[in-house]
């Protein structure tokens, strides 16, 4: 597999103390630089930056996939299984509530993976995956 380069994510948030409570003390990311309209996050290795945006309408959506609906748009980060399993650990001991808890998704086939969603204070979903063979990220 090629060397990963960094990407790069600015979400919205509708209420920026509420938003860098819960990515700096309940995901527990390391915040970056900041302003009064924005703060960036190492998300595991990648930057995500929260930027203020007055709430609007829900526009919620989702697709079924494996039997459970996920929610459209949302994001995430594949971890290697190990981190996974321990991030899943610390969001469970934080209170998260999940939309979609921490299971195995596609097990004994191909793409088999350990998955979670929940959402961020303003709506935002978000989903991590992991793959005990991580040839199996774009399998067929």
């Amino acid at each position: 597999m090629m060397a990963l380069s960094p990407f790069h994510l600015a979400i919205p948030v509708s209420n920026l103390a509420e938003g860098r409570n819960f990515y700096s003390n309940i995901l527990n990311f390391e915040e970056g630089r900041s302003s009064d309209h924005w703060v960036d996050y190492n998300f595991f290795g990648h930057q995500l930056v929260i930027h203020y945006k007055p709430k609007s309408e829900d526009n919620s959506h989702t697709n079924s996939v494996d039997g459970k609906d996920v929610p459209i748009p949302h994001f995430g980060v594949v971890l290697p299984w190990e981190t996974f399993q321990q991030f899943a650990e610390l969001l469970k001991s934080k209170g998260i509530t999940f939309i979609i808890e921490p299971y195995i998704r596609f097990e004994g086939q191909v793409g088999e993976q350990a998955t979670m969603f929940f959402k961020d204070p303003s709506g935002n979903a978000l989903e991590f995956k992991a793959f005990k063979d991580m040839s199996q990220l774009f399998a067929k």
